[in-house]
């Protein structure tokens, strides 16, 4: 008797979170990567083994920013396929009042928030759609396929 394995879309892919936090005058949080590009990113990064993916971006903006926040909605999920990795977006709120963001990781030199009209450059334009995306209201479904980044500055 031949057995029929059941297939995982998962198996073997890269998962990542990121959280999209505005404060109470709508500018939006953001971190400047170390290495890289050293652009300017929204706290995220990958998953750990055994961690859902809502759980992935909370604690990606505690490494990054010392904030504790909660994830309040699923924004969106990407897949690029030249990495072939998953991201999540969630809108997440800040769970302390009278926290102030500030750069504590190894991962980055800086943290702050912006107005949209300001952001930081450089910047990829898979950080500005995931932003417009978070802040549209709507929950995206099913994954985005996004091509290679494309750097502003």
């Amino acid at each position: 008797m031949q057995q029929t394995v059941e297939h995982n879309p998962w198996a073997g892919k890269k998962l990542g979170a990121a959280a999209v936090i505005c404060d109470d005058y709508g500018r939006v949080l953001m971190v400047k990567h170390s290495y890289g590009m050293l652009n300017w990113e929204l706290p995220g990064g990958a998953a750990d083994t055994g961690e859902s993916i809502s759980d992935t971006a909370v604690r990606e903006v505690l490494e990054e920013t010392g904030l504790l926040v909660a994830a309040e909605r699923l924004a969106g999920v990407y897949y690029a396929e030249e990495n072939d990795s998953h991201h999540f977006v969630f809108v997440c709120l800040q769970t302390e009042e009278g926290q102030a963001p500030r750069s504590v990781s190894e991962e980055t030199t800086d943290c702050a928030y912006f107005a949209l009209d300001a952001l930081p450059r450089p910047i990829s334009d898979f950080t500005l759609r995931r932003i417009h995306d978070a802040l549209q209201g709507g929950n995206l479904l099913l994954p985005i396929n996004i091509g290679p980044r494309v750097w502003l500055e």
